[in-house]
C-alpha cells in the first residue's frame, strides 16, 4: 500500500513539473511576429545591460572602498613604523650618551688616580733623594 502511495505521489509531482516546463516552452516557442520577437529580445538585452551596469557600479564602489581602506592602513602602518624608529633612535642615542658619560667619568677617574700615584711616587723619590743626600752629607 505504501509503495502505491509513493508511486502516485511521484507521478503527481512529475506531472506538475512537466506541465510547468511544457507551459513555459509553449510561451517561449509560440509563434510571434518578428516585431514582437525583436522587442522581447531587445527588452531582455536591455535588462542584461542594466544589470551589468549595476554590477559594474557596485564593483567600482567596493574597489574604491577597499582602496581607501588599504591606503588608510598603509598610512597608519607607516606612522607606527616611523614612531617606533624615532623611539628606538632616541633610546640608542640616550644609551650612547650614557656610555660616553660613563666612559668619560672612568677616564677622568683613571687620570686622577694616575696623577695621585705619580704624586706619591714623586714624593717618595724626593724623600729617598733627601735621605740619600743626608746620608751622603754625614
Amino acid at each position: 500500500m505504501s509503495e502505491n502511495n509513493i508511486n502516485s505521489k511521484d507521478f503527481l509531482i512529475g506531472s506538475l513539473i512537466g506541465g510547468m516546463v511544457g507551459a513555459g516552452l509553449a510561451l517561449i516557442l509560440a509563434p510571434k511576429s518578428g516585431r514582437e520577437l525583436r522587442e522581447d529580445i531587445n527588452q531582455g538585452a536591455s535588462q542584461v545591460i542594466e544589470r551589468a551596469n549595476e554590477w559594474k557600479d557596485t564593483a567600482q564602489d567596493k574597489g574604491s572602498e577597499w582602496k581607501d581602506k588599504a591606503l588608510e592602513s598603509t598610512n597608519q602602518l607607516t606612522k607606527n613604523v616611523t614612531d617606533k624608529a624615532q623611539d628606538l633612535t632616541k633610546t640608542v642615542q640616550t644609551k650612547i650618551d650614557d656610555l660616553k658619560s660613563t666612559t668619560s667619568d672612568k677616564v677622568k677617574d683613571a687620570a686622577d688616580k694616575a696623577e695621585e700615584v705619580a704624586e706619591d711616587a714623586k714624593d717618595k723619590v724626593v724623600e729617598k733623594a733627601e735621605d740619600v743626600k743626608e746620608k751622603a752629607d754625614k
